[in-house]
């Protein structure tokens, strides 16, 4: 059977899913024909997704959050605005999706959380099985947990993710924990890599820490000032810094390298990070304590801390709060176990989804299911 990835770019939990699904399409002997990641500007696709997908990436622009000056905090006005000033842009990423899908034509198209996906699906209603992977889909899930006194943006985030997986034949919502499926959500193991579970576990004298907005860097460089006896390695994606920076004898910073990271989460006290799903469930996988630390404005981050602390992967905090972390104790080992069998079931599950595609006719058009607050 044949494959299209279409990517949400941003930041590298994506694309690291997409990295692990491909391994997993290989092994059950289905072929990827190709790979659309969805992209600011401001960020290029890191050098270790373009070595190892194993096919040739169609980068196009994509939506994408604006942040404020001090890039920390999410602005949603200014994202707004921006993505309607760019929607001839984005119409010309539109085509570049359909012709790749003509030229290689693949009978599943894979998206990871990429919203043009979505509009794609619907303006060009193409006759493909369209499957939505994501953390993000647990929003249709009756024992997902919202942040509470946020009405409007949790309306727009559910809207949103709808939105991604417009047409959708299946919403795999990846989990921390299994949950029986409901309301159209077929709940999933996290895609981790091969090369996650392969790591040497060890616990050296450092904590361990990934910005996805380099903007938190002031808040790590402030803590390691203030307590030279802790010791931090911090990896970031900070536009023209140096690939490796030691501003001080307890702290350096790293560009993205995802085989160092790894490396360095496997020899690592802890983990404090912004509150994506992949480096934690990495670090869930690895037995590592994790704090969470939701980006200022991203609602979507907010859900996630608070579904990783309510799921033990460990504790939520408002800024890069190391303190907590050194707090911490390791995960219970019996606990660290049943996570890994959770997230070794992933080829019983994709060959549930192989055999319903192959036994179920497509439906000739996506239905939009109206998202209520």
């Amino acid at each position: 059977m044949r494959f299209l990835f279409l990517i949400q770019g941003e930041g590298r939990g994506h694309l690291t899913q997409a990295l692990s699904f491909a391994a997993l399409l290989k092994k059950e002997q289905h072929e990827l024909v190709g790979v659309v990641v969805g992209k600011s500007p401001r960020r290029q696709v890191p050098d270790f997704f373009l070595q190892k997908i194993g096919v040739a990436v169609t980068p196009v622009e994509s939506p994408n959050f604006e942040t404020d000056g001090s890039e920390k905090k999410i602005l949603l006005g200014k994202t707004i605005r921006k993505s309607l000033a760019k929607l001839p842009n984005y119409w010309t990423s539109l085509q570049k999706i359909h012709a790749l899908v003509q030229d290689t034509q693949p009978e599943v198209v894979v998206n990871f959380y990429e919203p043009l996906a979505g509009l794609y699906n619907l303006l060009f209603a193409p006759k493909i099985a369209f499957w939505a992977i994501g953390h993000q889909y647990l929003e249709g899930h009756p024992e997902f947990a919202f942040v509470p006194n946020r009405e409007l943006e949790k309306f727009l985030f559910r809207l949103h993710t709808r939105f991604t997986a417009w047409g959708a034949s299946e919403r795999l919502a990846l989990s921390f924990l299994p949950k029986k499926d409901s309301n159209g959500v077929q709940v999933v193991p996290p895609l981790l890599r091969q090369e996650v579970k392969e790591l040497t576990v060890s616990q050296e004298d450092f904590y361990l820490t990934y910005m996805v907005n380099p903007g938190y860097a002031e808040e790590v460089l402030t803590f390691a000032r203030n307590n030279p006896e802790v010791h931090i390695k911090a990896f970031w994606d900070k536009k023209g810094a140096a690939e490796n920076e030691c501003p001080l004898p307890n702290l350096s910073f790293h560009q993205v390298n995802d085989q160092q990271f790894l490396v360095a989460m496997a020899a690592c006290k802890g983990l404090i990070c912004t509150a994506g799903f992949e480096s934690v469930c990495e670090a869930m996988y690895l037995g590592k304590p994790v704090v969470m630390v939701p980006i200022a404005g991203q609602y979507e981050q907010a859900c996630n801390a608070l579904d990783g602390e309510q799921s033990g992967a460990g504790k939520k905090a408002d800024f890069f709060d190391f303190k907590l972390l050194t707090s911490l104790s390791l995960p219970d080992a019996n606990q660290t176990k049943s996570y890994q069998e959770w997230a070794e079931s992933w080829p019983t599950a994709f060959r549930k989804l192989v055999h319903k595609l192959e036994s179920e006719p497509k439906k000739d058009s996506p239905e939009f299911v109206y998202v209520s607050s």
